[in-house]
């Protein structure tokens, strides 16, 4: 690995701080940090909306080693706000690869540190919890500047982020013939979750996150679905209010991570900010109809009150489970034909455990 002759910086809310070297663009940012426990797909990772706004600590060892290849992103940029890593490998070894690593960063403008003890800094948010951060990669930079921004920087709890990471304008994928058409509410989809769709010869028509649901009504689609996405749930109340209207129609609804949470606050259940989140590719969850275990995908800091669950069990039934810490992972209304799930069965990156529930979507659609 190559070295930068820069150094850089990594401060704590809490004051703990990291001393690094910089391998990504000269320049500071601050925002929530958090860490993934995947060991590939870093590419993916980067380019995932629902980071948007995020310091991402990749608790592998060696990122970059197998180069960037341009159809391996999840959308049309990289999302995090910055890179925290042991070591940033800048020789790759694939040979379908475009570019090493570097270059992807400074193309992009987005600040790295490396050489840093990831395991600590891993260690001490699980024990801490979620706070905010900064990466300073600037020479000679004030610390007590540097200290006065970390402060300013909005907390996580709170933020609305899926309008802005959110496509402008509307678009379709898919065969214009198909016999099912499916509706997105883009919340900061992936472009993974949109191919599930459409391999399983779905037309899909991707709408800006505050579309009203009488605009995508009129389209005269067969089923709804509510993304995936940044920032704080609470907040979003145009997309609560449009789930609402779904329900009330009685359309077929299915929501990914996001657009789970989202299902549940129309359904007057709370969220809540998690302690550190669930972000990884090894993420054990059972089914409780099957009774089967899948290794899943997931990437998010809030989550389902199960208390306000358990009062709502008449019309609203868990389906599955997180294994580790026992948290909410899916519900599905008991009369309604709506379902969603807080992890992510397209999986890029992870184990394809859970795609049939892209399978049940479509039956759900065919038995209207």
């Amino acid at each position: 690995m190559n070295q930068s002759s820069r150094n850089a910086v990594l401060i704590l809310e809490d004051g703990t701080t990291y001393e690094g070297v910089s391998f990504g663009k000269p320049g500071i940012s601050s925002a929530e940090i958090c860490f993934n426990t995947g060991m590939t797909g870093y590419q993916e990772v980067f380019t995932d909306p629902s980071y948007n706004g995020q310091l991402m600590v990749t608790t592998n060892a060696h990122i970059g080693n197998y180069g960037v290849l341009n159809q391996e992103e999840e959308s049309d940029t990289i999302q995090i706000a910055g890179l925290i890593c042991k070591n940033f490998t800048y020789d790759y070894s694939r040979p379908m690869a475009t570019t090493d690593i570097k270059s992807y960063f400074e193309d992009k403008g987005v600040v790295v540190i490396g050489n840093v003890d990831t395991r600590s800094i891993v260690r001490h948010i699980r024990s801490k919890g979620a706070m905010n951060a900064l990466i300073c990669c600037e020479i000679d930079e004030d610390i007590k500047n540097l200290q006065k921004k970390l402060k300013s920087t909005p907390s996580m709890e709170g933020l609305e982020l899926a309008s802005k990471v959110s496509v402008k304008e509307p678009y379709t994928l898919g065969d214009p013939k198909s016999s099912i058409k499916i509706a997105v509410l883009d919340l900061g989809t992936k472009k993974n979750i949109l191919r599930c769709f459409v391999e399983r010869g779905a037309f899909v028509k991707v709408f800006p996150a505050k579309t009203s649901y009488e605009t995508i009504s009129a389209w005269s689609p067969d089923g709804f679905f509510l993304s995936n996405g940044p920032g704080d749930p609470a907040p979003m109340n145009y997309a609560v209010e449009f789930t609402k209207k779904v329900l009330e129609n009685k359309k077929p609804l299915f929501g990914i991570c996001l657009g789970h949470q989202i299902l549940a606050l129309a359904l007057d259940i709370p969220t809540y900010k998690m302690h550190h989140g669930h972000r990884g590719i090894n993420h054990p969850v059972i089914n409780i109809e099957t009774g089967k275990c899948e290794i899943t995908s997931q990437n998010h800091g809030f989550g389902v009150s199960p208390q306000a669950i358990e009062e709502k069990s008449d019309i609203v039934e868990v389906t599955h489970i997180n294994l580790n810490d026992k948290t909410i992972e899916g519900i599905k209304h008991k009369y309604l034909p709506a379902f969603s799930v807080q992890y992510h069965p397209e999986s890029s990156p992870g184990p394809h455990d859970s795609r049939y529930l892209f399978d049940q979507f479509i039956e759900l659609i065919k038995k209207q």
